[in-house]
Formats: structure tokens, C-alpha cells, sequence
């Protein structure tokens, strides 16, 4: 009879244990599939989550003057916010979305990307009255690093699927590589006239530029550090998407109405879609 008594106790305690356990799960999995849209307000100066499960808006979170950028690390817990106004980067914890404290960076900054790894952030400034630099921010001491000039003024920055080398876009004609293990830029590669916008292939073989004013994309090899072609597109060629299968990049013909195709294989491009009057981005289902 002791060893009955005893037994039923441990039983109870048991399944109290399993029940708990099942309970935790299933909140840690319910707040896994919660995820959060955070959206820039440049004149308030804010940045509002929002909850994409129920769609409500969360509290405004106050950062620096005049945001126009954002990005977010792999790992999601940090959103940084480009602080045009005040030359600030603001980290948002976004477990709880309070704001950090702000990191200068620099005059006028006005677009960010992290590495793939999730360490370095890298902040364009590009400012009217002083020489444009990106600048490497430690994403887990939030630090900010020495500036890198490049040449100005900068439009657009990407990095590598490998997270080696990032890509400092520069409107009058300069594609400035960076390399993120020594953070030493590279001689710049001249593309076409006023280039706008960079995208990489998913194998980081190629580069590939928009040229507003040329209506053309230059094709820059990665390892060679070298323009392999120019490909002639639609009129104002803007953004540039590629497939996840690095098959063919997509190129939005803003002043043309239209979509251009290139076969990365060969370099070559397909005939023209029309879309709708003036496309001005694209993207691709993964």
C-alpha cells in the first residue's frame, strides 16, 4: 500500500510536468509565428509595429529626425532606423520595441544593409557638402566603426550573398567594393551613366547595375572586380530583380513601361515585357 500511495503522487507530478510542458511549447510557438511589420514615418519621425497576425498597430516608437531607411537582422531581433536629420542610427529591440540609443554614423544618412551573418550593419552617408562614406556599425556592441570614403554622390548599397564584399553604389558612374573582413574599399568600377540601383546574383558571381540615363545594366564580375558586358534594356532602367535560381534578372524599364529579361547564362537579354505606365519596383516569390 506505501508503494501504491507513493505511486499515485508521482504520477500526478507527471502529468503536471507534461501539461506544463505542452503549455510552454505552444506559447513558444504561437510567439514564433508572431511577426511584426515596422513601418517608417518620416515626418513624425516614428517607427509604428505592426502586428501582421490581427493587423493592429502597435505604439509609435520615437527615433531621430527625418528616418527614410530601415533594416532588420537575420536573427530578427534588431531593427536599425537611418536618421537622415540627425545623422543617427537608431537600434530597436524588437522583442520589446523600445529604441536604443542612437549611433552617429555621419552627415545625411540615407541607406543601410547587414551582412548575411548578422554582425555588421553598413550605413551609406551621403551628404551634400562632405564626401560620402559607408560606415560599418558592430551590430552586437552597436558601435560604429571607422567611415570608408567612396565616391559620392552614393544611391545604393548591397552585399554579397557570402557576406564578403559589400557594394557602394555611386549616381555619377562608380560601383565602390568594400571588403568586409579589412573594411578597405577597393578601386571603384566604372558602370554607365548614373546608375541607381545594384543587384547580386544568388551564387554572388555577378553584380548587376541599372543605368537611369544609358538605358542599360552593367554586368560586373564579381572575382574580377571587372565589367563583363553591358546589356541594353528599357528606357530609365530602375530596380532589378533576380530569380532564387540565379536564372534570370528582371529589370523594370521605368520610362518605357516595361520589363526586361536577362538570361544570366549568357548575358543576354529577352524581349520586352509592358507592364503598367512607370514601374518603379520588383520582386520575386523565393
Amino acid at each position: 500500500m506505501k508503494f501504491q500511495t507513493r505511486l499515485i503522487p508521482l504520477a500526478f507530478r507527471a502529468v503536471v510536468l507534461a501539461v506544463l510542458a505542452a503549455v510552454v511549447i505552444f506559447e513558444l510557438q504561437s510567439q514564433a509565428a508572431v511577426t511584426t511589420a515596422y513601418v517608417v514615418s518620416q515626418g513624425s519621425g516614428t517607427v509604428t509595429p505592426i502586428n501582421t497576425s490581427t493587423n493592429a498597430a502597435g505604439t509609435p516608437i520615437n527615433v531621430g529626425a527625418d528616418p527614410d531607411a530601415i533594416a532588420i537582422t537575420p536573427d530578427g531581433k534588431t531593427a536599425y532606423i537611418v536618421n537622415q536629420g540627425s545623422g543617427t542610427v537608431t537600434p530597436i529591440n524588437t522583442s520589446t520595441n523600445a529604441a536604443g540609443t542612437p549611433i552617429n554614423v555621419g552627415a545625411d544618412p540615407d541607406a543601410i544593409a547587414i551582412t548575411p551573418d548578422g554582425k555588421t550593419a553598413y550605413v551609406v552617408n551621403d551628404s551634400f557638402t562632405l564626401p560620402d562614406t559607408v560606415v560599418p556599425i558592430q551590430v552586437w556592441t552597436d558601435v560604429a566603426g571607422a567611415p570608408i570614403a567612396v565616391p559620392g554622390p552614393t544611391v545604393a548599397i548591397a552585399i554579397s550573398p557570402a557576406g564578403k564584399t559589400v557594394y557602394a553604389v555611386g549616381y555619377d558612374g562608380g560601383i565602390t567594393p568594400i571588403s568586409v573582413a579589412s573594411k578597405e574599399a577597393d578601386p571603384t568600377i566604372t558602370a554607365g551613366q548614373s546608375p541607381g540601383y545594384i543587384a547580386i546574383s544568388p551564387d554572388g558571381s555577378s553584380a548587376y547595375v541599372s543605368n537611369l540615363y544609358t538605358d542599360t545594366v552593367t554586368i560586373i564580375g564579381t572575382v574580377t572586380k571587372k565589367v563583363d558586358r553591358t546589356v541594353a534594356v528599357g528606357e530609365t532602367p530602375s530596380v532589378i530583380a533576380i530569380t532564387p535560381n540565379g536564372s534570370t534578372a528582371y529589370v523594370s524599364n521605368q520610362g518605357s513601361g516595361t520589363v526586361t529579361p536577362i538570361n544570366i547564362a549568357t548575358g543576354t537579354p529577352g524581349a520586352a515585357i509592358a507592364v503598367g505606365e512607370a514601374p518603379t519596383a520588383i520582386a520575386i516569390t523565393p
